[in-house]
């Protein structure tokens, strides 16, 4: 199973992530805040901000349990409009 070692938060809703199969992706959220009452809060910088790691990198959370696993993180595949990168 793949875990998360490391995050940081960067601007515009991206997150960089650290893998434990030696893979980094910064990952642009905004496709996933709004939709829902949970993730509407995330739409406010400073709320983003507050994710965290599960422990063992089983994954991230906000204050308001809004979650992702690390598989999905690791697999996911942006739109063409959308920011992804590895490094």
């Amino acid at each position: 199973m793949i875990s998360i070692l490391k995050l940081e938060v960067l601007k515009n809703n991206k997150i960089d992530f650290s893998f434990s199969d030696k893979k980094q992706k910064i990952i642009d959220f905004s496709p996933f805040l709004g939709e829902s009452d949970l993730s509407k809060a995330l739409l406010d910088p400073a709320y983003f901000k507050k994710v965290e790691l599960y422990e063992h990198g089983r994954g991230i959370y906000w204050p308001n349990d809004y979650d992702f696993c690390p598989d999905f993180l690791r697999s996911y595949q942006a739109e063409e409009n959308e920011v992804l990168a590895e490094k």
